[in-house]
C-alpha cells in the first residue's frame, strides 16, 4: 500500500466525468487500499478515485464503523434536507454551507463486483452526496450557497480550541 496524492482544486481532472469499473482485479484492489491508506492519512471522511487522478466510478466513506468501498455507486432514495458546513481535501482550508438530503440510500459494488445497499443519515448523506458529485466532475464549491470568509474560517477554528 501507498499514499496516493490528493488533487488540489484547479487540477483538470478533478473536472472530469468518471468511467464505470469494469475489472475487479488486483489492480483495482490495491487503488482502493492506496485510497483507504490516502484517506485516514488526511484524517477525512470520503475521498473519491479522481481526487487521486484515477476517473473511475469509485469513493470511499469512513461511516465511523468502517471504510465503507462504493464502486459503481448509483443514489436510489433520498429524503429529507440539511443544510451545513463542508469541506474537501481537494480544496484544503475552505469551507462552504451547502444543502444537501439528510438520508442518501446507495447501491453499490464492493472490490469483488458483489452489489449492496447502504444507508447514510446526516454527515454519511452529506459524504455519499458529496463524493457522487466527484464522479461527474464536480467539486462542493459549485453547489454552495456560499463560502465561508477568512474570518468566519478563523472564528470556527478558534471555537474549536476552546
Amino acid at each position: 500500500m501507498a499514499l496516493r496524492n490528493i488533487l488540489t482544486e484547479g487540477n483538470p481532472t478533478l473536472y472530469k466525468k468518471s468511467r464505470p469499473v469494469v475489472k475487479f482485479d488486483d489492480r483495482l484492489h490495491l487503488l482502493l487500499d492506496d485510497m483507504k491508506e490516502t484517506l485516514l492519512d488526511a484524517e477525512g471522511v470520503g475521498l473519491a478515485a479522481p481526487q487521486v487522478g484515477i476517473l473511475r466510478r469509485l469513493f470511499l466513506v469512513d461511516t465511523g464503523e468502517e471504510i465503507l468501498e462504493c464502486i459503481n455507486p448509483e443514489i436510489i432514495e433520498t429524503s429529507g434536507e440539511q443544510i451545513g458546513l463542508e469541506g474537501c481535501l481537494s480544496v484544503p482550508g475552505k469551507y462552504g454551507v451547502v444543502k444537501r438530503p439528510n438520508v442518501v440510500k446507495i447501491r453499490a459494488q464492493d472490490r469483488n463486483g458483489e452489489w449492496f445497499e447502504a444507508e447514510g443519515e446526516e454527515l454519511i448523506a452529506r459524504c455519499f452526496c458529496h463524493e457522487y458529485a466527484h464522479l461527474d466532475g464536480q467539486l462542493y464549491t459549485e453547489v454552495a450557497e456560499r463560502m465561508l470568509t477568512n474570518e468566519e474560517l478563523e472564528a470556527l477554528c478558534a471555537d474549536d480550541g476552546e
